[in-house]
């Protein structure tokens, strides 16, 4: 596709160059980058290389200066970014560290690893190393400045879910879905409860699901997490939805039901509760809906979504998400 798209200029294309993936290597005569990235969303990153030498220290240390003097402003801060193909003697933090010294040295710009305002960009392979800049906001970082973290908010929810009874296979599935749920949003606990005598056998499946549901996320949080040692499972209690009312009353209560306001309606309310109450316990129904008695007792009822009825394995995220949003607003 780069192929067909340069077809106009001369150019020299390499892809997969000694075999590694993911890369082509263009000498062009004359190219619009934004031509490229428009036309081929395969691209992660395109790369202008301001200097080719060799894959040695020296030669990248004094190539690394060149490259940033002609594109790294005054106190403007920077990192180096170094990905190495083959087999070298030394590591791609190595000439991080080295070219990045070379860099404050010469120029005495301030180093900044989390958030630069400009990357030097080291690309080693084999026995070549390309070197290129580009602005820090090419990379898509999963935090920046300014950008809201949701985790102390979410840790002050509780969940109270009314079971999904019934067919002994639908009633797990389910509970593995609300299992998955809220271990993944990671809420303070869950409490299922129902507000009525249930059948033990469905209600033993439904369990067992939740629980399944929320060991199976809680390995792969384990797996994924950068700190897995503070990745907790969600705690699960069953208790009379009624007799849970009463003892956690003078905590925040949320009421979820097609009978209640809009979120338009009621942001400005969810964020008083959030802000006023340390725990907030948000009550979602299954096939019946949280009985309307409890609604005296909340400080709000909401309607996530007007006009629709959430199916209950849907119910937990979506309801989750929604108010998540009206209080990061």
């Amino acid at each position: 596709r780069v192929q067909e798209i340069l077809s106009n200029t001369k150019s020299s294309i390499i892809s997969k160059p000694h075999g590694y993936l993911g890369i082509v290597l263009a000498e062009v005569e004359r190219c619009e980058p934004t031509v490229l990235l428009r036309e081929i969303p395969e691209i992660e990153k395109l790369l202008i290389i301001e200097e080719e030498v060799k894959a040695t220290f020296n030669e990248i240390c004094e190539a690394s200066v060149r490259v940033a003097k002609k594109c790294i402003g005054k106190d403007e801060s920077f990192a180096v970014r170094t990905t190495r193909r083959g087999k070298h003697d030394f590591s791609s933090i190595d000439v991080n560290v080295k070219a990045g010294a070379c860099i404050q040295e010469a120029m005495g710009n301030p180093v900044d690893l989390t958030y630069p305002d400009k990357i030097i960009w080291v690309e080693i392979i084999n026995d070549k190393a390309y070197l290129s800049c580009s602005e820090g906001e090419l990379e898509h970082k999963k935090k920046y400045p300014g950008k809201p973290d949701i985790k102390e908010l979410v840790e002050k929810i509780v969940v109270v879910q009314m079971p999904y009874l019934g067919d002994l296979k639908g009633a797990k599935a389910i509970g593995v879905r609300i299992g998955r749920a809220v271990q993944t949003f990671r809420v303070k606990a869950l409490y299922i409860a129902p507000y009525y005598r249930v059948n033990a056998l469905e209600l033993r499946e439904f369990i067992d699901g939740v629980m399944e549901g929320i060991y199976s996320r809680f390995e792969i949080q384990k797996k994924t997490s950068a700190k897995p040692e503070d990745v907790r499972l969600t705690p699960v209690y069953l208790q009379d939805l009624y007799q849970f009312v009463r003892d956690h009353r003078n905590e925040g209560i949320i009421v979820t039901s097609t009978r209640g306001k809009s979120l338009n309606e009621v942001c400005k309310d969810i964020k008083r509760v959030f802000k006023e109450k340390e725990v907030i316990n948000i009550l979602i129904g299954s096939r019946e809906g949280i009985p309307t008695g409890v609604f005296r007792f909340a400080d709000l009822v909401v309607d996530v979504a007007p006009g629709m009825t959430l199916a209950t394995d849907v119910a937990v995220s979506s309801i989750l998400t929604a108010i998540i949003w009206a209080v990061s607003l």
